[in-house]
């Protein structure tokens, strides 16, 4: 616990105010109750149940590079708010990639790690990062103000706050803090009956191109079914580790970052909010898609398969996900990072953001130049990306 001094303007005076910033080494010692006052349990990776089951199952600890450090702050002993946050040794399991800035860092003499990161571990989706009282909207600035003192206190390189909100990462620019874009490919709900009538929006080349492929599944002799919540069992949850770790091995020749007690005992826990596709060749399970449902948003977050089948992986992955959206009334389908093959599937180039802290001021304006001129570079790309959609012209 520290006690670190941040300046608020009250009428037309400024009175300094005593910010008293502790970081917590688990959400076992914030509790549920206390931490779900300020971030919404409806959101899953939100949730205490999910974060916390992070921890619990090994997930997220010293050993594996994401140390917990979530910041409380505190006013005239009241609680301010309260900031996910993780002490990084690495920079593997955040999607918005610095690998560059480490080697800088390096050939200045320079440790880049740790850094402090504040991020869902190992899960590239948008969401609220600060939580704290609605009607104080001044305390977002005061709390990262006071993260910024926090990381000299520290001894960290840096900052980085990931998968933000646009509006809050405008905010934190105010504060310093740079801001970075990536580009995802989001699936947007409007308003379709079912699948064909998403469909019917393609051109008549992109239909044919979509019909075929999931027809390709059929004849392989593929059977899939859609599993949720409860109706997941415990031997299904076994299964997709197996998958998760199998495919994991074959991608980066190491196992994956979540364990296995994470999908038997973390996942389990978390209700009706895991859905869980799973591929049978003549009744054996043969691969698996798993996905968590938000208040109005599926994330698509994690797949395996014992062997590969053509076009499987976007029957499971994609179409079926379109599909419950649609049948859910959901309104947007967050497939994940990356990967270019979405736009030809329907799913549109979107913007997210991240803002970043460099406690070296040698560093703290290189990097805001080099932001600037992804930024550019990344708002190119996107709108060239939209040219490639698969709709008709008057579909959007």
């Amino acid at each position: 616990m520290c006690a670190l001094l941040v300046w608020r303007q009250r009428g037309a005076l400024n009175t300094l105010k005593p910010l008293t910033a502790t970081t917590y080494r688990s959400l076992e010692d914030i509790g549920s109750a206390t931490w779900h006052a300020y971030f919404d349990p409806g959101e899953p990776f939100l949730s205490w149940q999910f974060l916390c089951g992070l921890e619990s199952s090994g997930c997220t600890t010293a050993r594996s590079g994401w140390q917990p450090a979530h910041v409380g702050f505190k006013q005239d002993s009241a609680l301010l708010g309260l900031i996910p946050a993780y002490l990084k040794t690495h920079s593997y399991g955040e999607y918005v990639f610095d690998w560059s800035w480490a080697d800088a860092w390096q050939r200045m003499g320079l440790d880049y790690y740790p850094k402090l990161v504040t991020a869902i571990p190992f899960t590239p989706a948008t969401g609220q990062r600060f939580g704290h009282d609605a009607a104080a909207e001044e305390n977002f600035e005061l709390m990262a103000l006071g993260v910024q003192a926090l990381c000299q206190r520290l001894e960290v390189s840096s900052w980085h706050v990931l998968f933000i909100g646009a509006a809050e990462s405008d905010r934190l620019t105010h504060c310093g803090m740079p801001q970075r874009l990536t580009t995802q490919f989001h699936w947007f709900n409007r308003g379709y009956r079912d699948f064909q009538d998403f469909l019917d929006r393609f051109s008549s080349r992109k239909r044919k191109n979509l019909k075929k492929e999931r027809e390709q599944v059929a004849r392989q002799g593929l059977t899939l079914k859609t599993l949720k919540g409860g109706d997941i069992s415990a031997e299904n949850w076994l299964f997709f580790h197996r998958c998760y770790q199998t495919t994991y091995a074959k991608r980066s020749g190491h196992g994956g970052y979540l364990t296995e007690a994470f999908f038997t005992d973390t996942c389990p826990a978390l209700g009706n909010c895991p859905i869980m596709v799973i591929a049978e060749l003549q009744g054996k399970p043969v691969a698996a898609a798993l996905f968590f449902e938000g208040r109005d948003t599926l994330y698509g977050r994690y797949w395996g398969c014992l062997a590969e089948y053509e076009y499987l992986h976007f029957e499971a992955c994609y179409y079926r996900g379109i599909e419950y959206c649609i049948e859910a009334g959901l309104s947007r389908f967050d497939p994940g990072a990356q990967g270019e093959h979405k736009i030809q599937r329907g799913f549109e180039p979107i913007l997210t953001y991240s803002n970043h802290w460099i406690v070296d001021e040698r560093l703290r304006e290189a990097v805001a130049q080099f932001a600037t001129q992804e930024r550019e570079h990344v708002r190119a790309y996107q709108r060239e990306a939209v040219t490639l959609l698969p709709f008709k012209s008057e579909a959007i």
